[in-house]
């Protein structure tokens, strides 16, 4: 028997006739667009909402101008949008507050430091290593504790209009976390940091969640069995699994490099209270023990009582050598010193850590990572304009929006 085959019929053809001019008035309007489509594309990148009639107006004024236009002008009109703040900077951000790297996590101290820091145009160095904190200051919010996240809780619920009501205050005084002098480390001492990295364990995921947050480098990245293994603390086995091979060609190639680095944070640990057997990591706080090295930092010295034994929190970056020092390492600094803020400003003053803002804005603002030659040269553009300009972030989410805004 044979199978006959119809021909399409007029109506099915008029439908992908149909389909066909749509998807070219796509396309075509993608490759094409006009000045006030470019207006809207930038604003909906950086608002995440629809500009108002009267915002669009103006922004498609500043790109049609006269003498060619000026975008950045337009960019600047939608950073204005207290959704830059509110829902952008604060998605963009949260993430880099937890070990599962979500974006669900309740509003913070963290996440409001960085964003007060961004919109205040401070040099964004600073969230590793100043003495800075960002609250609320709307009437009736519960007060700042080191103890409970209800204070950002509260700003989150009432939908707080983070452009107008986030307050700089600092980490070392009482109404906050009453820190000693030299103790506050940008947002590395926030409370919400402690809760999610200093919690148990042995602070090193302190250290490679800021690599991985704010250098864009994993351990795994940063591997290197060449450097000295002197500062590698007892805990960690010479011989995991009786393989004395496995600590040499893997193990050794991240604690080299991480240990003596991860001493700076030596002081500092997050306690909270039990209820029942049961632990209540919301109730509890971060402590810091001038002087005092955290029992941490001396469990299981059986491991290899031969290991190195933490006295203080003096820390030494071996990185500024071989392979590593591809990170870009500041000259200016000796590479050696005590405490997280020091320590912070190490990693904050490389090379690797400016470009890992820029290529993280980058691929917020554009919906993808960069992808050809083109996307490269403007990446450098823009870490170098970032570099010589302040460190201020929120230009570096205006030059992204404008490079992405279509033609």
């Amino acid at each position: 028997m044979s199978t006959k085959i119809f021909p399409q019929s007029v109506s099915q053809k008029m439908v992908c006739t149909a389909l066909a001019l749509v998807l070219s008035a796509m396309f075509a309007g993608s490759a094409m667009a006009g000045a006030r489509e470019q207006a809207k594309r930038i604003h909906d990148r950086l608002a995440g909402v629809p500009p108002s009639d009267a915002v669009l107006d103006a922004m498609q004024d500043d790109i049609d101008g006269i003498g060619g236009g000026n975008a950045n002008d337009a960019a600047l009109k939608a950073l204005a949008n207290p959704n830059f703040y509110r829902v952008t900077l604060k998605n963009f951000i949260t993430p880099w507050t937890n070990e599962a790297q979500t974006v669900f996590e309740p509003f913070n101290d963290y996440t409001a430091t960085v964003i007060g820091i961004v919109r205040d145009d401070y040099d964004f160095r600073t969230i590793l290593y100043g003495d800075i904190l960002y609250t609320g200051n709307t009437a009736g919010l519960t007060p700042y504790s080191p103890s409970s996240n209800a204070h950002y809780k509260e700003m989150e619920d009432r939908g707080v209009d983070l452009m107008t009501d986030l307050v700089e205050t600092t980490q070392t005084i009482p109404a906050t976390l009453d820190l000693p002098a030299g103790a506050a480390a940008g947002v590395l001492t926030t409370r919400a940091a402690a809760k999610a990295f200093f919690v148990d364990g042995t602070n090193r995921a302190m250290f490679r969640f800021t690599m991985l947050n704010h250098l864009c480098s994993d351990l795994e990245q940063v591997k290197d069995t060449s450097y000295p293994a002197d500062r590698v603390r007892q805990d960690v086995s010479r011989s995991p699994g009786g393989d004395s091979r496995i600590y040499m060609n893997a193990c050794i190639g991240c604690h080299t490099g991480m240990d003596p680095l991860t001493q700076a944070f030596a002081y500092y640990d997050y306690t909270y209270p039990m209820n029942g057997n049961e632990p209540d990591y919301d109730a509890g706080q971060m402590v810091y023990t001038p002087g005092t090295v955290q029992p941490k930092y001396l469990q299981n010295s059986s491991n290899f009582e031969y290991g190195y034994i933490t006295l203080n929190d003096g820390w030494e970056n071996y990185w500024r050598t071989g392979s590593n020092s591809a990170l870009g390492w500041d000259n200016a600094l000796t590479g050696s010193g005590s405490g997280a803020s020091s320590m912070g400003q190490e990693l904050a003053h490389s090379d690797a850590f400016a470009r890992c803002q820029v290529e993280k804005v980058f691929k917020a603002v554009c919906l993808r990572a960069p992808v050809d030659a083109t996307d490269r040269t403007q990446i450098d553009t823009m870490i170098s304009t970032f570099q010589g300009n302040g460190y201020k972030l929120k230009q570096v989410f205006a030059d992204s929006a404008v490079f992405c805004m279509g033609s």
